[in-house]
């Protein structure tokens, strides 16, 4: 089979479609023909050489994928048969034609969807559901900040924070970012190139700051975030765009608002918690993008790239052109 490769870690240039042997489904995996995967700032840190696999996951690039069922490994119960249309977050894998997953990690694509569209769902929208529910415990009514908010996560969250009747609060880098965010459901977002996001946050929820803040961002952003985050509000942490170096008194500022902070990163979370998630999700979440719905949630793709253009569908990632998912389109 053909899948996104790179020999030596370093820029996109390095990227490859490669012939690999064609894996098969162990005990109690099944086999997916993956039709389209997804881009994901993982992707970008793996090929760089600063995010290598967990222990025995593949190391071919793809964190998520939609496709079908080809395949059932020995002691599979009978939940799939060949030809079911399903999706996945994994470990590692997904840009390739074919990928083995354990039964309990496929999720059933709604009836009218693509598999374009359905690959833009696992990683993004579990990572967010992962983050809003089991880390940050949103409540209804809550005030919730979002940074990066046009990207795959953000786009989903903010969702997300709407079908739990709290109020999404987004930042972003530019007018037509923020924009879509809107579109979104976004209550108001803030451009923090030109403006202090965390006063235009205060002065939005009139003094009172934000409930929790998702942040992808981390070291630049601490004093900000402690300045419009509430007493007792939650901090959650899940990516260092901005690296994790602080220099000041966080833990002063941080005791003075009575604050928290927690940390969360999906790839490494062992097989049951993962299993835990995704099967809250389906039941709690899944259904509202079904046609008919209210809300219905949308799954927000941006572009869609084939694999032998996979170097350009990072350079796209890299210089932050994109509003929601980059999909890779699997020959």
């Amino acid at each position: 089979m053909f899948a996104a490769y790179f020999d030596c870690p370093g820029g996109p240039e390095n990227l490859y479609m490669k012939e690999v042997t064609k894996p098969h489904p162990g005990e109690g995996e099944v086999l997916v023909k993956v039709s389209a995967s997804a881009l994901n700032r993982a992707d970008l840190l793996q090929r760089r050489g600063k995010y290598p696999p967990p222990k025995g996951a593949s190391d071919i690039l793809g964190l998520e994928a939609a496709g079908s069922v080809a395949g059932l490994g020995p002691g599979c119960t009978g939940r799939w048969k060949i030809g079911d249309a399903v999706m996945a977050l994994l470990s590692g894998g997904g840009q390739a034609q074919y990928v083995t997953v354990p039964e309990g990690h496929l999720m059933p694509i709604p009836k009218d969807m693509t598999f374009i569209q359905a690959a833009a769902i696992p990683e993004a929208w579990l990572t967010a559901f992962q983050l809003l529910h089991f880390v940050g415990k949103v409540q209804e009514g809550e005030k919730v900040l979002i940074h990066a908010g046009a990207s795959g996560v953000g786009m989903a969250a903010i969702q997300l924070v709407r079908l739990a009747k709290a109020i999404p609060i987004v930042t972003a880098g530019t007018q037509e970012k923020l924009k879509a965010t809107a579109n979104a459901g976004a209550a108001a977002g803030f451009n923090y190139k030109n403006e202090d996001f965390s006063e235009r946050v205060l002065e939005f929820t009139q003094g009172s700051g934000v409930d929790i803040i998702l942040d992808c961002v981390g070291g630049s952003y601490w004093e900000k975030n402690l300045n419009c985050l509430s007493t007792d509000g939650r901090w959650i942490i899940y990516g260092l765009l901005s690296g994790g170096e602080v220099h000041g008194d966080l833990l002063a500022r941080l005791l003075s608002k009575r604050g928290s902070i927690h940390t969360s990163l999906l790839r490494s979370r062992d097989k049951e918690a993962s299993n835990g998630y995704q099967q809250a999700f389906t039941q709690d979440v899944l259904p509202s993008f079904s046609e008919g719905a209210s809300p219905r949630l949308q799954p927000l793709v941006d572009s869609v790239y084939p694999l032998h253009a996979i170097a350009e569908a990072h350079r796209a990632m890299e210089e932050n052109r994109n509003s929601g998912k980059i999909v890779i389109e699997i020959p």
